[in-house]
C-alpha cells in the first residue's frame, strides 16, 4: 500500500469502529405508547386436527394413571413405610370398575392406586393376570358415573400406514397424547416370563416409560392395542413402540375377570424333555405320557412305554394345523391360537409313519 494511503485507511477503520461502538452502547429507544398487536383470525381447524381433538376429548376420561407402591422396612427402626415404586397407564374396561393394564406395571407392587381423569384416586386390587400376555386386570370401587369404558375396536384388519393415537402417562405426565402410524404388523416381543407374544403391533407414536398399559387407538377412537414395550437403547422413545393387539386383549380379559387367570388350552399329555429328544435325534416333541381320560387318550395318542427290550417311543408331534413344531414353547404357542373345546389337527410321527389325528382341546390348570 502507498505510504500516503495508510493514514487515510487508519482513519476509515477508526470511524467504522467508532460507529459500531456507538450503535452498541446507545440506549434502547422506548415507546410509551406501545400496545399489544392485533390477533389475526385463524379460521376453522383442519379436519384431521379436529378429529385428533375429538379422539382425545372422548377417550381421555377412559384412561387412568396407575401408581405402584412398595412396602419397605427400615433396618434400624424396623418401622414399615411405603414408597412409590413406579407408574404406568391403564384404561377402564367396564362400569364395574375393572381396569386393564400391563402385568409388568403392577407385578412387584405391595399396593396399587388408580387415578382417574378427574384426578380422584382409588385403591385398586388385583383381579388376576396373564403374565405370558403381559396383561392384568385391577378393580376399583369408584361409582359407575365416574367410569367411562373405552370403545373396543379390532386388530385383525389393521393396515400398515393407518393413523394411531396413544394416550398415557409418560414420565408421570398424565393424560399425554401422541400420534403416529402403524409401522408394522405381526411383530414378536418377549413377556416378563420369557414367553413370546405374537402378532404385536409396531408403531412410531411416541411411547415412553409410564405409557405401558395405556391404549393405542385408531382414527375412530377405538382401542386397537395395549402399549407394552419400546425398543430403545436410551430407555426413551426412539420411534419403535409395541402394543398387544386388541383381539388378544378381548380374548384374555374376560377369562381373567371370570377365572382370575388365562385358561390354557391343552391336550392332556406330558412331553419328553428337549435333551432326550435331541439325544435321540428326534425333530418335533415326543409324547412321554398320555393322561387317563384326556382328549389325547380318547383321540388315540400314544405315550412312551418301557418294555423288556427297552423303550417304545411315543408319538412325535411334528405339526399343529400344518404349522411345524420345534419345541414345547412352540407347541404351546400354536395350541393357544385356538380356544378350549376347539379341535386341532396334529401331524404325528408314529412307527416310522406320518399320521394325522384330530384332537379337541381341553382346559389346563
Amino acid at each position: 500500500m502507498d505510504k500516503r494511503m495508510k493514514p487515510l485507511a487508519l482513519v476509515v477503520v477508526a470511524c467504522v469502529v467508532g460507529w459500531l461502538a456507538f450503535q452498541t452502547i446507545q440506549p434502547p429507544r422506548l415507546d410509551p405508547k406501545a400496545v399489544s398487536r392485533a390477533v389475526e383470525a385463524r379460521g376453522d381447524l383442519a379436519g384431521d386436527e379436529q378429529n385428533t381433538i375429538d379422539i382425545f376429548r372422548n377417550t381421555a376420561p377412559s384412561v387412568v394413571y396407575i401408581t405402584s407402591i412398595a412396602v419397605r422396612r427400615n433396618l434400624f427402626s424396623l418401622n414399615v413405610y411405603e414408597i412409590p415404586q413406579g407408574t404406568g397407564s391403564g384404561f377402564i374396561w367396564d362400569k364395574q370398575g375393572r381396569i386393564v393394564t400391563n402385568y409388568h406395571v403392577i407385578s412387584d407392587a405391595s399396593r396399587l392406586e388408580v387415578t382417574l381423569a378427574d384426578h380422584s384416586s382409588w385403591k385398586a386390587v388385583l383381579v388376576g393376570a396373564a403374565p405370558d400376555r403381559d396383561l392384568a386386570v385391577l378393580q376399583i370401587s369408584a361409582p359407575a358415573d365416574k367410569l367411562k369404558p373405552i370403545a373396543i375396536g379390532e386388530s385383525k384388519n389393521l393396515q400398515v400406514g393407518q393413523k394411531v393415537f396413544a394416550i398415557g402417562n409418560p414420565f408421570g405426565l398424565d393424560q399425554t397424547l401422541t400420534t403416529g402410524v402403524v409401522s408394522a404388523l405381526g411383530r414378536e416381543i418377549t413377556a416378563a416370563t420369557g414367553r413370546t407374544i405374537h402378532d404385536v403391533i409396531q408403531t412410531d407414536a411416541a411411547i415412553n416409560p409410564g405409557n405401558s398399559g395405556g391404549p393405542l387407538l385408531d382414527s375412530a377412537g377405538r382401542l386397537i392395542g395395549v402399549n407394552t414395550a419400546i425398543y430403545s437403547p436410551s430407555g426413551a422413545s426412539s420411534g419403535i413402540g409395541f402394543a398387544v393387539p386388541v383381539g388378544e386383549v378381548n380374548r384374555v380379559t374376560p377369562q381373567i375377570i371370570s377365572k382370575g387367570k388365562l385358561i390354557r388350552p391343552g391336550l392332556g399329555i406330558t412331553l419328553a424333555n428337549r435333551r432326550l429328544t435331541e439325544e435321540l435325534g428326534i425333530e418335533g416333541v415326543m409324547v412321554l405320557k398320555v393322561q387317563p381320560g384326556s382328549t389325547a387318550e380318547k383321540a388315540g395318542l400314544r405315550g412312551t412305554t418301557q418294555v423288556r427290550e427297552g423303550l417304545v417311543l411315543g408319538d412325535v408331534i411334528l405339526a399343529v394345523n400344518g404349522k411345524p413344531i420345534r419345541d414345547y414353547d412352540n407347541l404351546r404357542d400354536e395350541l393357544e391360537r385356538s380356544e378350549v373345546g376347539e379341535s386341532v389337527t396334529l401331524t404325528l410321527m408314529r412307527d416310522a409313519s406320518t399320521v394325522e389325528v384330530k384332537v379337541p382341546l381341553e382346559a389346563m390348570n
